[in-house]
């Protein structure tokens, strides 16, 4: 059973890096939440366990003051534990069942896909949605191989039975593309927290998500 929390789905969301904000990961969250961001995913993979979940809880905070979702990156048990939305799981991750027996029918399952099989796969087994990636070249995707594409993108979307967000290298300019590949949304990391001032970033990234869903409606 997939969450009915699926129906609206945000179209943009943001993947944490600390390595990537120059003023505190906390502050630049705040800010891009302050900017419109409403679905965050915590993907500090190398931080120890009591480290993550204080941060996890800081994070919660946030979220909630401003409406917006937390899923953690692979941590089923701790997103339980603290309350947060759902998961994002991968291939390395705990299998998407094991996530929804704990997490229950309301959580949020994203699952981070490189093919249409393991999109398919995601969905066979309760995932909600799916990021595809890469399709721009980025760092933070280089261990995944050479950017998939637009075309790669627009294929993907046309045959997935899941929503897609596309990621990886996306900037406020290449968001019209990723829309009319059928993406249903982007997920970024580096184009907001990698920003001067991760607030404006936001803003002028969902000022562009909202002119392309514009004009790919018409």
């Amino acid at each position: 059973m997939t969450s009915p929390l699926i129906s609206n789905l945000p179209s943009l969301y943001l993947i944490t890096d600390r390595r990537q904000v120059a003023s505190g990961l906390l502050r630049a969250i705040e800010c891009a939440l302050k900017g419109g961001v409403r679905m965050i995913q915590l993907r500090e993979k190398d931080l120890p366990a009591a480290d993550l979940k204080q941060l996890a809880e800081k994070t919660l905070e946030l979220t909630r003051l401003y409406g917006a979702r937390l899923l953690l990156n692979g941590h089923a048990e701790l997103a339980a534990e603290i309350g947060a939305d759902g998961v994002q799981l991968g291939i390395k991750s705990c299998p998407i069942t094991t996530a929804r027996d704990i997490l229950g029918p309301q959580a949020l399952i994203g699952y981070s896909a490189h093919s249409l099989r393991e999109v398919k796969n995601a969905a066979a087994r309760g995932a909600d949605f799916a990021t595809f990636s890469p399709i721009y070249s980025t760092a933070s995707k280089a261990e995944y191989g050479p950017p998939q594409g637009l075309q790669a993108l627009c294929d993907l979307c046309h045959a997935s039975p899941l929503p897609v967000y596309a990621l990886g290298g996306i900037t406020a300019d290449q968001v019209g593309d990723v829309f009319v590949a059928g993406a249903c949304g982007v997920a970024v990391i580096s184009a907001i927290l990698g920003a001067v001032d991760p607030r404006q970033a936001t803003e002028q990234m969902l000022q562009q998500i909202d002119q392309s869903r514009l004009s790919t409606s018409q």
